[in-house]
């Protein structure tokens, strides 16, 4: 088998890999919504760990016998593997809207990363290092909050987790790239240990962001979301800060910037899609105007206690209606007619002897 050939294996068997833990991290989300962020007595929330640990690990042996340039794009096609996986091992079936956002995400991220050219090794000097670490932290901060602002909307919730973690994964690439062209530099580990530590704390938080961008949100629009922001934070350190560029010259960038777009509005279609779904789902549960031909049926949110006017009017009839009552029984209503029985008087003692006399 060719290096080539290998490298399109292993990055076929990466995002296969990270698709089985995005399923994995999903179900566990929607099992145990009381635990956010670790739910670290769940055996499945570490299964979907080790998984995306592997698909890292090949991902990186991928890029040793293939280019940046083939080895990328194939990483975005953990989209399209998780929707026919998650419809098979879970029985969670995607739309067709769901299916269009995320192909549309898959091809423009695929166009993006095609189309961006490495340049030689270059490592980060100690300032820019500490600069990228804090405006990463500033800005995951910014979207934790912003997520927790918004937790009455949970897919809009779901995405600015997904992208607070994709920003956290992206820039603890760049910073394992750097760490790679040091030691290819033969600089010294010591020198190396508080990148290593800022490289721990990203990736860290990365995977627990993920996880509770699962929760409420489904599997499409989170998973997206991530595999989308991730390379495309990391290109753009790339363009800014390692001197590296689109291909074709401004032909290139031109597409790039389409394709761009075009994974944007995957990502749009993907929130819209599920904001629908819960929207229908919510107008269900307090009730509708029922459709033609369909039986209608009571608002949950009406009061249910409340007479309708003709049962009202009803018992304003029945009110007044005479009643027949006997003497020293009061008087029930019933459909069967009462009768009232004669009551003889008592005879008067004396009344016949003084007829007599």
């Amino acid at each position: 088998m060719s290096a080539l050939a290998l490298s399109v294996l292993l990055s076929l068997v990466s995002a296969v890999a990270y698709a089985g833990g995005a399923i994995l991290q999903e179900r566990v989300a929607a099992t145990t919504p009381g635990q956010r962020y670790a739910p670290l007595r769940r055996g499945a929330w570490w299964v979907a760990i080790a998984l995306n640990g592997l698909g890292a690990l090949l991902h990186v042996v991928a890029l040793a016998y293939g280019p940046l340039s083939l080895v990328q794009p194939l990483g975005a096609l953990t989209i399209v593997f998780a929707l026919p996986m998650a419809a098979l091992f879970v029985r969670r079936r995607a739309g067709a809207t769901a299916w269009r956002g995320a192909l549309m995400a898959t091809v423009g991220l695929a166009g993006l990363l095609s189309l961006t050219s490495s340049s030689d090794s270059q490592t980060l000097a100690d300032a820019e290092r500490v600069m990228l670490a804090l405006v990463t932290g500033g800005a995951v901060l910014g979207l934790m909050v912003a997520a927790h602002a918004a937790h009455r909307h949970p897919v809009v919730r779901s995405v600015l987790l997904a992208c607070a973690a994709g920003a956290a994964f992206g820039i603890a690439s760049v910073f394992t790239k750097t760490v790679a062209v040091d030691l290819d530099q033969n600089v010294a580990m010591v020198e190396q240990l508080p990148t290593l530590g800022a490289i721990a704390v990203l990736a860290a938080a990365g995977v627990l962001l993920s996880q509770a961008s699962y929760r409420g949100a489904g599997l499409a629009a989170p998973l997206s979301t991530v595999t989308v922001v991730n390379p495309v934070v990391a290109a753009a350190v790339g363009l800014t800060l390692f001197g590296e560029s689109f291909r074709h010259g401004a032909t290139g960038t031109v597409l790039a910037l389409g394709s761009g777009v075009v994974a944007a509005c995957g990502l749009i279609l993907l929130t819209t899609e599920r904001i629908a779904r819960e929207t229908s789902t919510v107008t269900v549960a307090q009730g509708r105007p029922a459709a033609q031909g369909e039986p209608s049926e009571p608002s949950s949110a009406a009061p249910q206690d409340e007479p309708s006017a003709a049962a009202q009017q009803e018992r304003e009839r029945e009110r007044e209606q005479p009643r027949p009552a006997v003497d020293g029984l009061s008087a029930v209503p019933s459909q069967q007619p009462v009768v009232a029985h004669r009551r003889t008087r008592p005879r008067q003692a004396g009344r016949h002897e003084r007829m007599v006399s």
